[in-house]
């Protein structure tokens, strides 16, 4: 077996932030943010337009390089953690392991998004936006009926494009699902080579996991002037009416993502027998660092240490699982996804049959597969999904405007269900004779 650095030893770069307190200083930007955003904007009388758009534009900056940041080292982080993971799963199972996880991963987005269907049709958070005009509509972004019959015309030609033809180009447009497959074929091909030709890729990736958990530890600076910017920006853009209105579908998503985080606690407790309130005190820290963040990939390293020395899951289950559910396991996302395309008709006043409910649930699955482990990657995603529907995107400028407060919120559920997903297949999976305590002896 090769040896390699794992990449929950890289968390020393973060557990400065979580002592630090840097979901306390995220909140205290938020709000102090808002104070501003309001102050700021031109309907309170206090500075003209103009004005308020150019602060605004300064305001968004830090918010800007903090995803450009994480955005930039995301790919190349995902990469390495897959490979070292694949690598160091020597419990000859890898093939029915992988299979099982993605079932898993599968079932439980297609749990998130009946969760938030149900939510959405009952609260109707739309339509309080449509009796105030709805959001702003072309005809250009409206697409033909025809369309919406390609999904299920092309399934077959969908099944053979997940496997890239040009993994350099799924790279640069950050198609992470083809990057996500692509790699786990490289790891596990690794994994036939002799251990002194192998040697030299898991080194340089080890190499390459610790440069990117600098740069992300780099990033981290700038979340709580993020957030401040971010919030003071939109509410200096948008109108008091129309804020009221987003206020309550954020409310909607929250209650479908509490509803999401039962869910997971239920299962913890049906198939591991712990205790939903231990579990939760923890998986505390990257929950909180989560949150701050709104980036599952920049919280990889805290989650594996987490999984190890707090859950008790052995490092070969825990390697494997989070970096792959990071990326393709993204339960807060889809549930977000789901209901903001059904908030989106509700404000367009577009009636939606039971066919276009199942086509979103089929559309959501596969789009939250490859949506990018990124704050606002939940967005880029979630146009796909809009235009599935023949639901014009023109309201996502909106959405993308308070994208930044549900990130936190979904993505810190996020990496609950990871953390679940470790905790549930070390059971059945796990080296047992790996526990935590030898661990820290060890060291």
């Amino acid at each position: 077996m090769i040896e390699f650095r794992p990449l929950n030893k890289l968390s020393v770069h973060l557990e400065r932030l979580i002592k630090g307190r840097l979901w306390l200083k995220v909140i205290v930007g938020l709000f102090l943010g808002a104070g501003l955003g309001v102050f700021l904007n031109p309907s309170a009388g206090i500075i003209s337009e103009n004005v308020s758009l150019r602060i605004a534009d300064w305001l968004d900056l830090p918010g800007q390089v903090f995803m450009r940041l994480v955005q930039m080292i995301m790919i190349p982080l995902i990469f390495t953690s897959i490979i070292t993971g694949i690598v160091s799963n020597t419990s000859g199972n890898l093939k029915t392991f992988g299979l099982r996880l993605l079932i898993y991963f599968i079932f439980t987005t297609t749990v998130a998004i009946v969760i938030g269907v149900v939510v959405t049709l009952l609260f109707k958070p739309g339509q309080y936006i449509y009796s105030l005009g709805g959001f702003p509509n072309s005809s250009e972004n409206q697409l033909v009926p025809t369309e919406q019959t390609d999904l299920t015309d092309n399934i077959p030609t969908a099944i053979s494009n997940l496997i890239p033809s040009n993994p350099m180009e799924s790279i640069l447009t950050g198609e992470m699902l083809g990057v996500v497959i692509f790699t786990i074929i490289i790891g596990v091909a690794i994994t036939q080579l002799r251990q002194e030709t192998a040697r030299p890729i898991v080194r340089f990736s080890e190499a390459i996991q610790k440069t990117c958990m600098i740069i992300v530890s780099w990033a981290m600076i700038l979340v709580p002037y993020a957030v401040f910017g971010l919030i003071a920006a939109l509410l200096s853009r948008t109108s008091i009416e129309i804020f009221l209105g987003l206020g309550y579908y954020i409310i909607v998503v929250i209650i479908g993502l509490l509803i999401l985080m039962t869910f997971y606690l239920l299962i913890v407790f049906l198939v591991t027998k712990k205790s939903p309130f231990k579990f939760l005190r923890e998986i505390r820290e990257p929950q909180l660092l989560a949150f701050s963040t709104a980036s599952s990939a920049a919280v990889m390293p805290v989650s594996m240490k987490t999984a190890d020395e707090n859950l008790g899951v052995s490092s070969n289950i825990s390697d494997f699982v989070i970096p792959i559910g990071a990326t393709i396991n993204m339960d807060g996302t889809a549930l977000f996804q789901c209901v903001t395309t059904l908030f989106m008709a509700q404000a367009y006043g577009i009636e939606l049959t039971i066919i276009n409910l199942l086509l979103i649930t089929f559309t959501v699955v596969a789009a939250s597969i490859g949506t990018p482990a990124i704050p606002g990657g939940g967005v880029i995603i979630l146009a796909s999904v809009l235009q599935s529907v023949g639901i014009p995107i023109d309201g996502l400028i909106v959405i993308i405007g308070i994208d930044r407060i549900l990130g936190m919120f979904r993505t810190a559920v996020n990496v609950t269900g990871d953390l679940t997903a470790c905790l549930i297949f070390d059971k059945f999976y796990g080296e047992k004779k790996t526990r935590p305590s030898a661990v820290k002896t060890a060291e």
